[in-house]
This record gives structure tokens, C-alpha cells and sequence, in this order.
């Protein structure tokens, strides 16, 4: 095994580092995407594509990857410069632009995994799980919980997020409302989010939602298992099945 990888003995066999060295992945959007992308890194994965139009600002700093010097920078170029300080011979690259119709095709390329953590305020998300799933790349969706983390999984067999909603108009909040109400008919409520759901809901104004640097890095966490499973065949939920990981529980 590479003397990099060397502690990761035990866990993870030779063959299946080598198969995690060379499997493309790629971050759409580098807010929690930067906590994975570390993550990743760490664990083995050496093929990662960035992309993110936005910059870092100081709000980011409580959780997102990235320190008082890249703010005002792109946060996709700080994050390649972060990773490359990492692994110099990791195939990192990054596209500082925002994914658009235009673009989709040539960003999305010939990746295995895509992280789709693009901000719900357009169609463009949908429009990337739905193209994700045409070219057969499986879709991870991580969630900031605050004290937890929540993954689900598209495949080519799995329906899309959007099923979840009447209207398509599908965005962050459901996935989690969906799950909090999952987790209640089948006798396992989770009390603190569904208070942090309603508070939330009860806010006067329109905010972001709440996040806690503790979620982005159990969901980095999460999100390179899950990475780790599909790329050396082992099982692993899909969607409407999901992953929540929490420090309260």
C-alpha cells in the first residue's frame, strides 16, 4: 500500500485503494462539498472535479472549509489550492463558475459519483440528477443538520427527489421534513429535529437555514463511506432510503 494511505490498513484493502485512487468524483458546489472533498482526499480518492461560481464569505466560516484568507476568493479555487496542499499529485481540478444549461454537459463529463450540493433556488439541481442519472453516476445528497448528518443515494433505479413533491418544486427543506416524518410513522421520532424543523418554519424572516461545522464533518464522513461502498461493490441504501448520523441520538 502507498506509505500515504499506510494507516488506512485493516480497513481498507490494497486492491480497494487502488480502485478509490482512480474513480472520478465530482463536487457540485463547495460549501459542505469542501468538507468532503478533504475528507475524500484523506481517505483516498485522488480524482476530484470542483465546481462553484460563489465566493467565500464570512458567514461560511463557522462550517465550510476555508479560513479568513480566502474570503472574497472563489471558493472553488481556495478549496483546489487546500487540496493540492494536501496530496500535490492528486488530479484535482476546479471550474469557478456557477453550473448552468450551457455548461451541465461538460462539467458533469465522464465522473462515477457526483455530490450534488447545489443551493435549491433554480432547476438546475434537478436538471443534474436528472442528467447524472441518464449517463449511470450514482448522486449523493448531504445535509447539515446541525448536530447531524443526513445522506441519500440516486441510482439509475431510484426515483428522483422531486418525486417527493406534488408541484416539483422540490428543495432542502422537504428532504428533511420527509425524513423526520419517515422516521415518526415508523415509531422512531427524532424530537430535536422536528423542534428545529418547526423553529425554522417560525422564523418571521427568510433565512438559510441553520448549520453547525459538527454536521459538515460527520456528513464528509458519511458521504466518503458511502463513496467508498459504491465504488468497490459493496450494499448501500438509495433513495427513498437515506443515512442520518447524529450525536444526539
Amino acid at each position: 500500500m502507498y506509505e500515504r494511505y499506510s494507516r488506512n490498513r485493516l480497513y481498507i484493502k490494497e486492491q480497494e485503494q487502488d480502485i478509490i485512487r482512480t474513480t472520478p468524483i465530482l463536487l457540485a458546489g463547495s460549501g459542505i462539498g469542501s468538507n468532503i472533498a478533504e475528507c475524500a482526499l484523506r481517505f483516498g480518492f485522488e480524482n476530484i472535479t470542483i465546481v462553484d461560481g460563489d465566493v467565500v464569505e464570512l458567514s461560511n466560516l463557522n462550517r465550510q472549509n476555508y479560513t479568513e484568507e480566502n474570503l472574497s476568493q472563489y471558493k472553488a479555487e481556495a478549496l483546489y489550492h487546500r487540496l493540492k496542499s494536501i496530496n500535490p499529485t492528486a488530479n484535482i481540478k476546479f471550474y469557478s463558475e456557477f453550473i448552468t444549461p450551457e455548461n451541465i454537459e461538460e462539467i458533469i463529463g465522464e465522473n462515477q459519483i457526483a455530490i450534488n450540493a447545489l443551493d435549491f433556488t433554480s432547476d438546475i439541481p434537478q436538471k443534474f440528477d436528472e442528467l447524472c442519472q441518464k449517463k449511470g453516476i450514482h448522486i449523493l445528497h448531504p445535509y447539515n443538520l446541525g448536530w447531524g448528518g443526513l445522506v441519500t443515494v440516486i441510482d439509475i433505479e431510484t426515483p428522483l427527489l422531486q418525486s417527493l413533491t406534488n408541484d416539483n418544486d422540490f428543495n432542502e427543506l422537504k428532504m428533511v421534513e420527509y425524513v423526520s416524518g419517515h422516521l415518526r410513522f415508523w415509531g422512531k421520532p427524532n424530537l430535536w429535529l422536528e423542534k428545529i424543523i418547526w423553529d425554522y418554519k417560525a422564523e418571521k424572516e427568510i433565512l438559510p437555514p441553520p448549520q453547525l461545522a459538527i454536521a459538515s464533518w460527520i456528513v464528509a464522513s458519511m458521504c466518503t463511506h458511502i463513496m467508498f461502498k459504491i465504488t468497490t461493490n459493496k450494499e448501500y441504501k438509495k433513495f427513498p432510503e437515506f443515512y442520518i448520523n447524529s450525536l444526539l441520538d
